[in-house]
C-alpha cells in the first residue's frame, strides 16, 4: 500500500520534472557582513560555518533613494522540533536611527544551530508576525536554511565554472578542450566530453547547455550546511535529490534545494506574507542577494529570506594531491601543484591567506603565496622568493593556511630543484629514430619536473621545435619530426627553468631497417636461419650469449634467408630447445634489434660413408674422361651410402630427399619407390637415376638430406650433376698449325675446348651452338681437353684417337678446315640465338 508521504513525493517529483524553477536572476539588496571571533575580524565570504559566540556585525547596504522600508530581522535556530526563544530574534530598522547608521551586532546564542535574515517591508505588526511564524513552524526554515547555503554553495561553483568558460572563449577558444577538464575536476562539474570534440568555436555553448544539471553532488558542501533535526530521516527533499530523475539525471542537487524552498514557502503564503528566498553571493564583506521572483509591496508583501552559515564544527576541505607521487620544479615561474577533492576552495573565499611552506637546507622556512586557481586544476605558487633560497636538490613542502577561523593543513609536495641531469632514452626507443617520420620517443631523468621546452637539431644542424609532455614524475614523451632528416647524428636540447644552457642529448637517426622474420637452429647444431629483408645490414646475432655471424646471403621467393654461424661452436652445441627464445640482431650501423627466435629440437643426422657413379650402357660414349669425382654424368646412376647418427637406426619410413642448390628440382628416395634400401638398422644405400628423376635440364651441384617423417636433418653436398655431349672423331692435318675437326652431337654442352690441359689457346663454343662438327686446336701433346658448360671451372682430357691426315691433304685440310670453320660458324650463328 502506498503511503501518503510516498504519494505526495511522487505528484511533487511528476510537477517538478514538468516545470523547471524559476531561476535566480534578479538582483536583490546588499548586506554587509563581518564575522568576528575572538580578536580575529572576517569578512562573510571568509567564514564556512558559524560558532557560538561568534558576533555577526550586519548593514543594509541600501541606496539613499530607497523608498520602502525594511526591517531586518536576525533570527537564530536550533532545530526543527526546538522553537526558538524570542531573545533569539533581533529588529533592526534600516531606514532610521543607529542601524541606518552603524548596522546591527548580535551574538550567536549557545544551542543556536542556523541563521536567518529576513527583510520584510515596514508594517505595523511586521516584527512580531514575522517571529510567529518561525517559531510556529521552525521544522521549515531550518530546511529553509539548510537549503539556501547549499544552493548558495552549488550556484558559485556554477557561476566559477561558467565565468571561466566565458573567458576562455572570449579570449582563446582552442584551450577550452585543455581547461574544460581541470575545470570539471576542481569545481565538480559534470562535462560532456563529446562537446571537446567540436570545433573550438562551437565547444563553450555546448558545455554552457543545462547549466544547473551540471552540478554533480559534493559530499563536503553538503556536510558544511548540515545541522542536527529531528523528526524523519528520509526528508522529501533529500528524497528527490538522490533519485535519477532529480539528481544526475534531469535535476541537479542545486535544483532540488531550489525546488524544495519553493514548495516550503508555498505553504507558508498568506494574505499579508509571501516569502521570496535570496540566494548570497560573497563578494568579500559584501552579500549580494540575487531573487527568483520580483518582491511585492502590495498585500501579499514579499519577505527576503537569506540564510548565513549554519552554526557547526569547522569541516576542513578533503583536499589532496592528484598525484601524490610526482615530483614538481621549484624553479618554474608559475609553479601548479594540482589538488581536488574540495570544490569550495576554487569556488570561495573560505579557505585565504593560503601558504605553500618550505624548508630549506640550513632549517630556515620559506613561504610563498599560493593562490588556488580553477582553470589549472590547482594552487598555483609564486615562485619569486624561492630563488634567494637554498634547499638542496629536492624538498618537501606543504600547503597550510585558514578555513575561515581554524588553522588549515593541506597536502604535502615533493619539490625538485634545477640541476644537469643525466638523460637517456627508454629501452627499445633508440631503434625508433627512424628518418622519413614522426618518430615518438621516451626520455627519463631521475625527475622531469623542472623541463621548460625540448628542441631537435638535425643531421644538418638545423633546430626544430619539438612536441612533448610529461606521462610519468620521471618521464616525458617526445614526438621527433625526422620527416626530412638524413640519416645520422641527432642532438636534443632540454631546457629546465633556472638553467641558463639547454643540456644536450646525443641520439642517432637511421634509415628504415630490413624485415626480420625470426631466427631458427636446430639444438645442437652451429648454424642457423635469419629470415626476413634487407639482411645484408646484419653484423651478428646473439642468442643467450652464444654469438652468430653472417655467411652467404641467399634469396629465395622474395625473402632473404641469411645463414648465420656460430663463433663458438661448443656454446652453440648447448643450447635447448625453446619455442619462443629472445634474439637480438646487431646491425652495421650500430643498432640492436629485437628479433623472435627458436630453438627447435634436435633434428636428424647422417653420414655419408661412400657413393659410386654407374655408366649407363654403352659405356662413355661422350668420349670425356671426368677429372672431377664430384662430377656426376646426367645419363649415370649415383649409389650412395649414410649412416643414421641421431637416432642411431632408420626407420623403414624415413626418406631421403636429393635437390639442386636452388630447390627447384627435386626427388625423394624410399624403400617404397626402391630408390632407398636398408642395409642393416644403421646403414642405408641409396640409388638415384639423375635423368629419370630431374629430366635433361636439371644441372649442378646436388644435396640430399633425411626426411623422418617432416623432421629433415641438414642439407650435405652429394655431387655435382653434369651433361655431357657425344664426341664422334677428331681430324688433324700433319702441321700442327692446323686446325682439326672435331664431330659429334649435343655440341653446345661444351663451353670451350683446348689443346693442352693448361688451355693455352682455348677455342669458346658459341652459346645455342647447333652444329656437329668445330674446329678445335691440334693436340699438342696428349688428348684434347674441354670445359663442360655445366662446371667450366674443371679441365677434362677427351678419350677421341686423333685421326692424322696425310701429307698431301695439307692444302686441302687447310681448305677444308676453312670451310668446315666456316660452316661451323654459319651453323653456330643460325644456332645461336639472336643478341
Amino acid at each position: 500500500m502506498i503511503s501518503r508521504h510516498t504519494f505526495f513525493l511522487f505528484a511533487w517529483m511528476a510537477a517538478a520534472a514538468a516545470a523547471a524553477p524559476a531561476p535566480f536572476d534578479l538582483a536583490g539588496p546588499v548586506f554587509d557582513v563581518k564575522i568576528s571571533r575572538g580578536s580575529s575580524t572576517l569578512p562573510a565570504g571568509e567564514v564556512p560555518n558559524l560558532a557560538a559566540g561568534d558576533r555577526i556585525w550586519l548593514k543594509a547596504d541600501l541606496p539613499p533613494t530607497q523608498s520602502a522600508h525594511y526591517l531586518m530581522v536576525a533570527a537564530f535556530l536550533r532545530g526543527a522540533t526546538n522553537p526558538p526563544p524570542e531573545n533569539w530574534f533581533f529588529a533592526c530598522k534600516t531606514w532610521t536611527g543607529k542601524c541606518a547608521a552603524d548596522g546591527l551586532t548580535v551574538t550567536v546564542p549557545e544551542g543556536a544551530q542556523q541563521v536567518l535574515v529576513f527583510l520584510a517591508p515596514q508594517t505595523g505588526g511586521d516584527f512580531k508576525t514575522l517571529m510567529s511564524a518561525v517559531r510556529g513552524r521552525p521544522g521549515a526554515f531550518v530546511r529553509t536554511s539548510q537549503d539556501l547555503n547549499q544552493a548558495t554553495l552549488d550556484r558559485a561553483r556554477l557561476e566559477r565554472y561558467l565565468s571561466a568558460i566565458h573567458l576562455l572563449n572570449g579570449t582563446d577558444p582552442a584551450k577550452l578542450a585543455q581547461v574544460a577538464p581541470l575545470l570539471a575536476r576542481s569545481l565538480g562539474i559534470k562535462v560532456d566530453e563529446k562537446c571537446l570534440d567540436r570545433l573550438p568555436e562551437l565547444q563553450a555553448p555546448c558545455l554552457m547547455q543545462g547549466q544547473e544539471s551540471l552540478i554533480l553532488n559534493d559530499g563536503h558542501s553538503t556536510s558544511i550546511v548540515e545541522a542536527l533535526t529531528s523528526g524523519p530521516g528520509s526528508d522529501l527533499a533529500m528524497e528527490a535529490s538522490f533519485t535519477p530523475q532529480l539528481s544526475y539525471g534531469y535535476y541537479s542537487p542545486y535544483i532540488a534545494s531550489v525546488l524544495d524552498i519553493a514548495r516550503i514557502f508555498e505553504s507558508f503564503g498568506t494574505a499579508q506574507y509571501q516569502y521570496i528566498p535570496a540566494l548570497a553571493s560573497h563578494y568579500g564583506d559584501k552579500l549580494a542577494l540575487t531573487l527568483n521572483a520580483a518582491p511585492s509591496f502590495h498585500n501579499p508583501l514579499s519577505v527576503l529570506v537569506a540564510a548565513l552559515p549554519a552554526v557547526e564544527t569547522s569541516q576542513l576541505p578533503p583536499l589532496h594531491a592528484v598525484d601524490p607521487k610526482e615530483i614538481y620544479c621549484a624553479r618554474r615561474t608559475e609553479l601548479v601543484l594540482p589538488v581536488e577533492g574540495a570544490p569550495l576552495v576554487f569556488s570561495t573565499r573560505y579557505a585565504h591567506d593560503v601558504k605553500l611552506t618550505l624548508t630549506s637546507t640550513d632549517g630556515t622556512s620559506l613561504d610563498l603565496p599560493a593562490t588556488a586557481d580553477a582553470a589549472q586544476g590547482g594552487y598555483v605558487i609564486d615562485t619569486a622568493g624561492i630563488r634567494a633560497a637554498n634547499f638542496g636538490d629536492s624538498v618537501t613542502a606543504s600547503l597550510h593556511g585558514y578555513w575561515g577561523f581554524d588553522a588549515y593543513q593541506g597536502p604535502s609536495f615533493r619539490l625538485m630543484n634545477a640541476r644537469a641531469r643525466t638523460w637517456e632514452l627508454a629501452a627499445g626507443d633508440d631503434a625508433a629514430l627512424i628518418i622519413g617520420r614522426q618518430d615518438t620517443v621516451h626520455l627519463r631523468a631521475d625527475s622531469v619536473g623542472c623541463v621548460d621546452g625540448i628542441m631537435l637539431k638535425d643531421p644538418a644542424g638545423k633546430e626544430l621545435k619539438v612536441d612533448w609532455k610529461s606521462v610519468k614524475p620521471n618521464e616525458v614523451e617526445v614526438k621527433l619530426p625526422l620527416q626530412d632528416s638524413n640519416p645520422g647524428a641527432i642532438t636534443l636540447l632540454v631546457t629546465q627553468y633556472g638553467l641558463t644552457e639547454p643540456q644536450s642529448v646525443a641520439l642517432h637517426a637511421f634509415a628504415e631497417a630490413g624485415r626480420f622474420d625470426g631466427f631458427s637452429i636446430y639444438a645442437g647444431e652451429s648454424q642457423g636461419t635469419l629470415k626476413g629483408s634487407r639482411l645484408d645490414e646484419v653484423a651478428s646475432l646473439t642468442i643467450k650469449g652464444v654469438t652468430f655471424v653472417p655467411g652467404e646471403l641467399l634469396s629465395r621467393a622474395g625473402s632473404d634467408e641469411l645463414p648465420m654461424v656460430a663463433q663458438d661452436t661448443q656454446g652453440a652445441s648447448g643450447l635447448k630447445a625453446e619455442h619462443a627464445a629472445a634474439a637480438k640482431v646487431s646491425l652495421l650501423d650500430g643498432r640492436s634489434l629485437s628479433v623472435p627466435a627458436s630453438i627447435n629440437a634436435p633434428r636428424p643426422r647422417v653420414a655419408l660413408i661412400g657413393k659410386s657413379v654407374q655408366a649407363s650402357a654403352p659405356a662413355n660414349d661422350s668420349n670425356i674422361q671426368l677429372a672431377d669425382a664430384g662430377e656426376l654424368p646426367q645419363d649415370a646412376s649415383l649409389v650412395f651410402s649414410i649412416r643414421a647418427q641421431s637416432p642411431a637406426v632408420f626407420a623403414r619410413d624415413e626418406n631421403v630427399d636429393v635437390a639442386t642448390i636452388d630447390e627447384t628440382s627435386a626427388t625423394t628416395l624410399s624403400v617404397a619407390n626402391g630408390g632407398l634400401t636398408l642395409e642393416n638398422a644403421q646403414v642405408a644405400v641409396a640409388t638415384l637415376n639423375p635423368a629419370k628423376a630431374f629430366g635433361p635440364s636439371t644441372f649442378g651441384p646436388l644435396k640430399f638430406r633425411v626426411n623422418a617423417k617432416g623432421t629433415t636433418s641438414e642439407w650435405q653436398p652429394l655431387a655435382n650433376l653434369v651433361r655431357l655431349p657425344a664426341l664422334k672423331e677428331l681430324k688433324c692435318p700433319p702441321t700442327p698449325e692446323l686446325a682439326c675437326k672435331l664431330v659429334g652431337t649435343n655440341l653446345f654442352l661444351l663451353d670451350s675446348i683446348a689443346g693442352d690441359s693448361e688451355f693455352t689457346h682455348p677455342v669458346t663454343v658459341p652459346e645455342g651452338f647447333l652444329g656437329s662438327a668445330l674446329p678445335v686446336p691440334h693436340p699438342t701433346a696428349g688428348p684434347l681437353y674441354v670445359k663442360l658448360r655445366d662446371n667450366p671451372q674443371v679441365v677434362n682430357p677427351t678419350l677421341l684417337t686423333m685421326q692424322q691426315l696425310p701429307a698431301a691433304a695439307d692444302d686441302a685440310g687447310r681448305n677444308e678446315a676453312r670451310q668446315s670453320a666456316v660452316r661451323s660458324d654459319s651453323q653456330g650463328a643460325a644456332g645461336s640465338p639472336p643478341p
